[in-house]
């Protein structure tokens, strides 16, 4: 990997665990892009983060992924790190309940759009003379998630095409490894609560208390941890760390 300030490109950026690992890498000294598909969003990042940079990207769109890299590759100066992290939580319903539309929606985004940034990605990392790719999976990658079927089956793809990749990039000295948070404390968490106690007929307290119990620490997980475990996964600490499925989920038992 080149010396100096990291050169990092975070999918999904402007929000949620993509904007907690974006300003962990820059606390820590790195340049960062990040793409979104919220211009609120963006537009927001912009006037919070000035020196680092936005761009707007649909990430299961080969295109608009060829765009991205085209546009903040040559920004940046190189790409030393990737971070896979748009994803979307996808449909609260039983499989048999389900359209096709609403699973392969969920996979294009969540498993598409993996491929599609890594791919992209991967000569801009060995030109750097290595780097890391950080695939975000979930605790939902090693277990089954009733009502949740195609975000599951997603999640277990991350840390399959993760495990695969790194094996493939290891002669590169490219570094490869998916984090699994567990349940995270924010907006989305909170709408994906309040689907499963629609579906299941509970109260939205009850399936909170459900989804703390589901973890030995009996809490939902802070953004900053998933940002700083990525942070150090990219740093001289992970330097030989590849083709992990990590997680920081609190001790996840089980998912509801």
């Amino acid at each position: 990997m080149t010396e100096g300030a990291l050169r990092v490109l975070v999918t999904a950026g402007a929000a949620g665990i993509g904007l907690a690992i974006a300003r962990e890498f820059a606390a820590a000294g790195a340049r960062v892009a990040i793409c979104d598909v919220d211009d609120a969003a963006l537009a927001a990042f912009h006037a919070d983060m000035p020196g680092h940079l936005a761009y707007a990207c649909d990430v299961s769109d080969e295109d608009q992924v060829a765009d991205l890299f085209a546009d903040a590759v040559p920004e940046l100066g190189r790409l030393d790190v990737l971070v896979n992290n748009a994803g979307i939580a996808g449909p609260t319903s039983l499989v048999e309940e389900m359209s096709l539309d609403d699973w392969r929606k969920t996979l294009a985004i969540n498993l598409d759009g993996q491929f599609l940034c890594a791919r992209a990605a991967i000569p801009h990392l060995r030109a750097a003379g290595g780097g890391a790719i950080i695939n975000l999976s979930s605790a939902a990658g090693k277990f089954g998630f009733p009502r949740r079927a195609p975000y599951a089956a997603s999640k277990w793809g991350v840390v399959g095409f993760t495990k695969s990749l790194a094996m493939e990039l290891g002669p590169d000295d490219i570094r490869v490894n998916a984090i699994l948070p567990g349940a995270v404390d924010g907006p989305r968490i909170q709408r994906v609560i309040a689907a499963k106690a629609q579906a299941t007929g509970v109260s939205i307290a009850e399936m909170t208390a459900r989804y703390t119990a589901q973890a030995s620490l009996g809490r939902l997980i802070d953004p900053a941890d998933i940002a700083r475990m990525a942070v150090f996964l990219a740093g001289p600490g992970g330097r030989n760390i590849s083709g992990q499925a990590l997680s920081v989920d609190g001790d996840t038992q089980s998912l509801i």
